[in-house]
């Protein structure tokens, strides 16, 4: 079982770069300014950055690296868009859930997620950023990887399932913020699929859930045929 000719590199929390079978790199959630777990502040080259919400573990280096990279699109929530554009970022594409873009030979959907969202302090004041979202992306070669953002388990992650029937999910794990094992497996189990990639665990203390956790959660299920894929910070899955 694999990624179908994909490559996701960790960068720590829930910071990936996401290598396409058609040679497009993908970032998603950059955050490096402040992230204790990255082995980098620089990701190489960006053709595409994927935004699931506005807080800044997933976007304080949205702006840095959008002028740095330049890449030909960055996609996320409308109102978390439209924020970064009064910032200064270049080619945003804001959308809203349901909607689906095409961006370097990619097919990108954006879906729900439970979960908040918003940007710092701005003169006193916590910036909306809208509401959060799951990104569903289609490769080139038609495999598709959902991205769940900062969620709890839903049920609709069975309308995702049916509807875009991704091959693999990045689901988050750590708990206290996100979901952690125990809905992380029910997660799977709504999704379908067998393929999950963990993130969001292992940055603080506060995160307590664990790959092997969502194991033991998957294996208590009848699920232990779902493969969970992790790695250290700079490690790739492939």
């Amino acid at each position: 079982m694999s990624l179908n000719g994909a490559r996701l590199t960790w960068f720590g929390h829930a910071t990936w770069l996401l290598e396409t079978p058609g040679g497009k790199r993908v970032l998603i959630d950059p955050w490096f300014t402040g992230n204790p777990k990255t082995p980098t502040a620089d990701p190489g080259a960006v053709d595409v950055m994927l935004l699931t919400h506005g807080h800044s573990d997933h976007t304080a280096d949205v702006l840095r690296l959008a002028g740095e990279k330049k890449p030909k699109a960055v996609i996320g929530m409308l109102e978390m868009i439209d924020y970064f554009e009064m910032k200064g970022l270049e080619n945003g594409v804001g959308m809203n859930k349901g909607g689906s873009t095409e961006a370097e030979g990619l097919r990108v959907t954006m879906t729900n997620a439970h979960h908040s969202s918003s940007f710092g302090e701005e003169d006193g004041t916590i910036v909306y950023m809208g509401e959060p979202a799951g990104l569903v992306v289609t490769l080139e070669n038609g495999f598709k990887i959902y991205v769940a953002g900062d969620t709890c388990v839903f049920g609709d992650m069975a309308l995702i399932g049916e509807l875009y029937a991704p091959d693999a999910a990045v689901l988050p794990i750590g708990d206290f913020y996100t979901m952690g094992p125990l809905e992380a497996a029910k997660a799977a189990e709504l999704l379908g699929v067998k393929q999950v990639i963990a993130t969001h665990y292992g940055t603080f203390p506060v995160f307590t859930g664990t790959p092997d956790g969502l194991r033991a959660e998957l294996a208590k299920r009848g699920l232990g045929d779902v493969v969970v894929l992790d790695t250290e910070p700079g490690g790739t899955i492939e």
